[in-house]
């Protein structure tokens, strides 16, 4: 039976590193830095990483078995590649676990206060909470439309098949054909 147990946390590990690769891929998507005038720095790519990563869990999460444990597997998943990134940048060793601590507080936040906007349905909230996080407070005359396209982000994945889920397969909607073409 151990044996049993072994074989599924590496099943949920293999499955939420790929889960991890697809929120990865959906939030480097050039529509988002192109059109939506999110910053393409260091900065912008964690937030919008972060953003898909925490729709992708707030899925996870609230479904029976296996969806906590494969929503924890692609937290891992995202933290395991933030600490090889830092360290390739050139991060001390002394370092790296101060700066992905930071990364998980500042994820930790963000996530909150997404989820709050989202579980209201409010749109307003959600651009508020993007343009203070992705846009640094800066201008941000996108973030509306960004908080619709997570809206509507999230009620796709909600939709999807928790048995693809936990195979590692999940469909992120196109951010363009959720923007209609259009910011």
């Amino acid at each position: 039976m151990a044996d049993l147990a072994f074989w599924r946390r590496g099943q949920r590990e293999r499955a939420g590193f790929s889960l991890y690769g697809h929120a990865v891929g959906a939030a480097r998507r050039p529509f988002f830095y192109d059109v939506l005038a999110v910053p393409d720095t260091l900065d912008g790519r964690f937030d919008l990483i972060g953003l898909h990563v925490s729709l992708l869990i707030r899925r996870l999460r609230h479904d029976r078995r296996p969806g906590p444990a494969l929503a924890q597997a692609v937290f891992d998943a995202m933290f395991a590649d933030m600490d090889i990134n830092l360290r390739e940048l050139g991060v001390g060793d002394l370092s790296v676990g101060k700066k992905v601590r930071a990364m998980w507080e500042a994820l930790h936040g963000r996530a909150r206060a997404y989820e709050a906007a989202l579980d209201a349905g409010d749109a307003a909230a959600l651009a508020a909470a993007l343009a203070r996080n992705v846009w640094r407070g800066g201008a941000a005359p996108r973030a509306g439309a960004l908080a619709a396209i997570m809206m509507a982000s999230d009620a796709a994945l909600a939709r999807q098949n928790l048995a693809a889920l936990a195979a590692g397969e999940v469909a992120f909607p196109s951010p363009e054909t959720l923007a209609g073409g259009h910011p």
